[in-house]
């Protein structure tokens, strides 16, 4: 398929630069995929839009702090480090902007510093020396990665913000957005209304945001991300498959995790990997029903997730109803719930 099919007209206008609160008041435009229906809901409806025994599958991973300021040596430019993946020995993946050479150090503060041990085109890794490890520092100095299109420095409200309420496992550098719309009283709802949770790991990482260049979707390269689908999720997938409920997914990174598990084995048990999974129309899904997922930037791999899951004609009508009717979009806006 052609890359401009993944494209929409879009007001910039419509970009969010901080979350509705409280959070599940957030307007959920729902898209039924057989008839290309659609209703303008709120995400506080979810316990009437799902049914009793759909097990609803969230992303646990939490966001890192991931952005730290530095200093490049020996001329003392001020730089900006994203800090991507661990790696192991103190050796760290990160994105940086500007010239830098191996052998090249950064300066954190009076505590830390790093050297470049790899700059070339399959990425660039840092061997940190610090007094304490580097989740620690940025932890105590890091800034939470926002989006580039939210135009606005991180402010401490991101730190509440950006993060799931049941954000557990600490590696993302990104939020699974579309979990950012529930709170601890629209779980609660859900469980009344008999709607189990569940949870997967993947952490977001650049592989997720990666551009497409080429004009064949088909040539695009995912990054990897690592990702985890334990036994207890499985078990509870296969309880609601067998009992004829929905596998309801929340988020496109769940997405991603479900279907590389049923892939890694051929059937659905549990696994744990890195995930290059690039899912595109003409997929078939093996473990997804439903998705509930955020409003995405045009030409991404995100957007064609939702498509091979919809089918691009009814994403394309969802995406003109949702401009028309000026939803929020991107990782602080509306959502869609895709059935």
């Amino acid at each position: 398929m052609n890359l401009a099919e993944f494209d929409f007209p879009f007001d910039a206008s419509l970009i969010a630069s901080e979350p509705i609160l409280p959070r599940h008041e957030a307007r959920l435009l729902c898209l039924d995929r057989a008839s290309h229906g659609m209703a303008h809901r709120q995400v506080a409806d979810l316990p009437s839009l799902l049914d009793p025994g759909d097990l609803l599958v969230v992303n646990d991973t939490r966001v890192m702090a991931a952005r730290l300021s530095g200093r490049k040596q020996p001329a003392g430019t001020a730089v900006e480090v994203l800090f991507v993946r661990d790696l192991g020995e103190a050796v760290w993946e990160v994105l940086i902007k500007g010239r830098f050479h191996v052998g090249q150090q950064i300066e954190f503060g009076s505590d830390a510093r790093a050297t470049v041990v790899q700059r070339d085109a399959r990425g660039t890794r840092l061997k940190v020396e610090s007094v304490r490890p580097v989740v620690e520092l940025l932890r105590a100095h890091g800034q939470m990665p926002l989006p580039p299109y939210i135009k606005r420095a991180a402010q401490p409200e991101d730190q509440v913000w950006y993060q799931t309420c049941y954000a557990d496992r600490e590696g993302a550098i990104a939020a699974p957005t579309a979990g950012l719309h529930f709170t601890p009283e629209l779980l609660a709802q859900l469980r009344a209304r008999g709607v189990a949770t569940t949870a997967v790991t993947l952490h977001v990482g650049p592989g997720t945001f990666q551009p497409v260049v080429v004009e064949r979707i088909e040539d695009h390269q995912m990054g990897e991300e690592w990702f985890e689908v334990g036994a207890q999720t499985v078990d509870a997938m296969l309880a609601a498959k067998r009992a004829g409920r929905r596998v309801v997914a929340v988020g496109t990174t769940v997405v991603r995790a479900l279907e590389s598990a049923a892939l890694q084995h051929e059937r659905l048990r549990p696994a744990t990997g890195d995930s290059r999974l690039f899912i595109t129309p003409g997929f078939q899904f093996k473990v997804v029903d439903a998705l509930m997922t955020n409003f995405h930037l045009p030409r991404t791999t995100l957007l064609m997730l939702v498509s091979a899951l919809a089918g691009v004609e009814a994403v394309r009508g969802a995406y003109a109803e949702a401009v028309k009717e000026r939803y929020r979009f991107y990782s602080y806006g509306d959502a869609m719930l895709i059935v």
